[in-house]
């Protein structure tokens, strides 16, 4: 971002959008320049009145002299560029960043004080204002600041504003870059330990590979180059053919696929804030994605409004949630992503969830059913209880939490007939789900172990998850 005087240039990473004519400088008049504006024409009228000719002229003077500093700052030529660099830009809720501020004098001349302040919503912290004193030609300054947020979201940090003030602090004129960064807090999240998991699949390290290399070259299966492929692999005959670099695909790992499905209907909580149940759920929906994925999964989060992250119709392998490298990185930065911001849906039921898991082209668990589903419930009717029941027949393996608003000390939707906590459980148990309920002040790393415990590790040759 750039700043300056009016008739400044911007600097790296943005422009300076100044405060118009000589006009809008005037309004930069502090209460000393409209003071000693105020009492010049006190003094001259006096004077006109009395016929004092030396009142007039000290009347003049004191008029005279925060005009001429309004005009000497208006017409300042030198130029001020910024620069801001947020370190990291995604942190979890609780956590600090450090937001640092570099201002360059690109002109040649000298610049006079200089107060900077950035804009920050008042969830972060108090604005940060900083006084940075004459600054040489090509001379530099550098200030930082920290910001932190208990609660998850974006926020906009910016856009900078620099103030000129004039040696007599008679006038100040603000200039705003053009350009902001935005700091996005996503939800706490925790370890959980490995579980074991029923199913024929596997995670990305621990299943088998089989080969799909045979042993002409006409039997090779080729695919795109990525980037760290070894050359070696390299085959030049449909590298040719193609257009483009391809390599030998000698082996396809077998992953494991997960699902985890977050209830965000209004109706099924009650209460707000970082201790309510729908946090609470947020948090635990990204520890179970986090964990996932470092285990290998391909992974995808699920909306009861049927949306999903990665989207796409054509599984989980078609938009990036994969389960290792870069690709799984990215796929962990726009689930978390989408978590910081997610809200309470408007939606009554989960049948589009139910539509989105049943269906084999959206990419749940395939024919196999080897897939695993991690649900996080909110209140639910004896309705929704039943499709979330039927849900578990297209998993390999089911888990439920399941929260309830008098349990959490809130009160069901008016209107909202829910199904008692106890036998929302029962007849998800019945159903094949391994279901838990979450309470308040318990850690969800301990209900992922008794989920463990009780039935989510019954296989024998399955991944960990």
């Amino acid at each position: 971002m750039g700043a300056g005087a009016p008739r400044g240039a911007g600097g790296p990473g943005g422009t300076e959008q100044g405060g118009g004519g000589l006009r809008a400088s005037l309004s930069g008049l502090t209460t000393r320049g409209r003071s000693f504006l105020a009492a010049g024409i006190a003094a001259a009228g006096c004077a006109y009145v009395l016929g004092q000719g030396e009142l007039l002229r000290v009347g003049l003077l004191l008029a005279s002299l925060p005009l001429i500093c309004v005009y000497a700052l208006h017409r300042t030529r030198y130029r001020v560029s910024g620069s801001r660099r947020l370190t990291p830009g995604r942190v979890p809720a609780g956590a600090e960043a450090r937001v640092q501020l570099r201002m360059d004098n690109v002109s040649r001349l000298p610049t006079g004080l200089l107060m900077l302040q950035d804009r920050v919503p008042y969830v972060l912290g108090p604005r940060p204002r900083f006084v940075l004193d004459r600054v040489e030609p090509g001379g530099r300054r550098d200030v930082s600041y920290r910001v932190r947020s208990d609660l998850r979201g974006r926020y906009p940090l910016g856009p900078l504003q620099l103030r000129l003030s004039d040696p007599f602090g008679l006038v100040e004129l603000t200039r705003s870059f053009s350009t902001y960064d935005t700091l996005t807090v996503v939800p706490r999240t925790e370890p959980l330990p490995p579980l074991r998991l029923a199913g024929e699949s596997h995670g990305y390290g621990d299943g088998s590979r089989r080969s799909l290399a045979l042993a002409g070259d006409d039997d090779v299966i080729p695919r795109g180059y990525r980037r760290g492929d070894d050359l070696r692999r390299v085959h030049w005959r449909s590298t040719a053919r193609y257009g483009e670099l391809m390599v030998r695909r000698e082996e396809q790992p077998q992953r494991s696929k997960a699902t985890v499905l977050l209830d965000t209907r209004r109706l099924a909580y009650d209460g707000a804030g970082p201790d309510s149940a729908f946090e609470w759920a947020v948090s635990a929906a990204a520890s179970s994605l986090l964990h996932m994925l470092e285990q290998g999964f391909s992974v995808r989060l699920l909306m009861d409004t049927g949306d999903s992250v990665p989207s796409g119709g054509g599984g989980f392998e078609s938009r990036g949630a994969s389960g290792g490298g870069q690709e799984s990185a990215e796929a962990a930065g726009l689930m978390m992503d989408t978590l910081a911001v997610v809200g309470h849906s408007d939606g009554a039921g989960l049948s589009r969830a139910y539509d989105a898991v049943r269906s084999a082209g959206g990419g749940f668990a395939g024919t196999g059913g080897d897939g695993l589903l991690i649900a996080f419930f909110g209140d639910l009717d004896d309705v929704q209880t039943e499709l979330a029941a039927r849900m578990r027949q297209r998993a390999g393996g089911a888990v439920a939490f399941v929260l309830d608003s008098a349990t959490w000390g809130g009160q069901p939707a008016p209107g909202h007939a829910v199904a008692p906590l106890e036998e929302r459980l029962h007849r998800l148990r019945d159903a094949g789900w391994t279901a838990l309920a979450a309470a308040p002040g318990v850690a969800f790393g301990e209900l992922w172990r008794q989920a463990g415990t009780a039935g989510l590790g019954t296989g024998t040759s399955g991944g960990r998850a």
